[in-house]
């Protein structure tokens, strides 16, 4: 292996090196990555760069240089094995890299707006109507709980009432804000009016409570 390698030329000498060194740490990341790990702080590394893309793609990371380089040197690997001409061979593999880039911050991307979709966002909570379920002091003299629906799905959150009076449990509330640290500010609203009778239906009842009486 060893005489193999010192045989080569000194540009296969480097797509080699390069590949190499490459695929180890890529597969190291992607294990990182996919377990749950931030593969940006190997080796104290922090040079992510927001591009024009959108907010949270990133284009220069360490993950991504990581992948340029693997896909640099095989595919110039590839390139002289085909016996194409060194400058030739340097294009393809630059522009197989940094098509390497671009896919895998495509991928991350992707892969964290999932994860965040999945993240309570406190602000949706606003103006929604719940009820309360431990009871909250007046001004905001102590904490209590209400459930509301938020994200599509029905929470038990702390929550603060500016009220001058308690909102003891049961009572139908109304979220007017939320705290910088997730506390919900509510305040007691209305229960939803009950449909009034027609006149009919009241003459009927009328009627029947005059039998009944009878």
């Amino acid at each position: 292996m060893i005489e193999w390698f010192s045989n080569l030329d000194f540009l296969s000498k480097l797509y080699w090196s390069v590949a190499t060194v490459g695929s180890l740490v890529f597969i190291v990341v992607m294990i990182m990555a996919f377990a749950g790990g931030d593969a940006d702080d190997l080796g104290d590394v922090d040079t992510d760069i927001d591009s024009d893309a959108g907010a949270g793609f990133h284009f220069i990371s360490f993950k991504n240089l990581v992948g340029f380089f693997t896909i640099f040197g095989w595919s110039g690997i590839a390139c002289i094995d085909a016996g194409l001409s060194t400058p030739l061979t340097i294009i393809i593999s630059v522009v197989c890299g940094l098509m390497m880039m671009v896919i895998m911050a495509a991928l991350f991307y992707f892969i964290n707006k999932l994860s965040d979709s999945g993240t309570l966002n406190y602000k949706n909570a606003l103006d929604a109507v719940g009820e309360v379920y431990l009871t909250i002091g007046a001004d905001r003299s102590s904490m209590g709980k209400v459930s509301v629906n938020v994200q599509g799905t029905v929470r038990e959150l702390d929550a603060l009432t500016d009220s001058q009076t308690p909102l003891k449990s049961g009572t139908i509330i109304k979220v007017v804000d939320v705290t910088s640290n997730g506390i919900l500010i509510v305040d007691h609203t209305r229960k939803p009016i009950e449909p009034t009778l027609t006149e009919h239906e009241t003459l009927q009842q009328g009627q029947n409570n005059l039998l009944e009486n009878k």
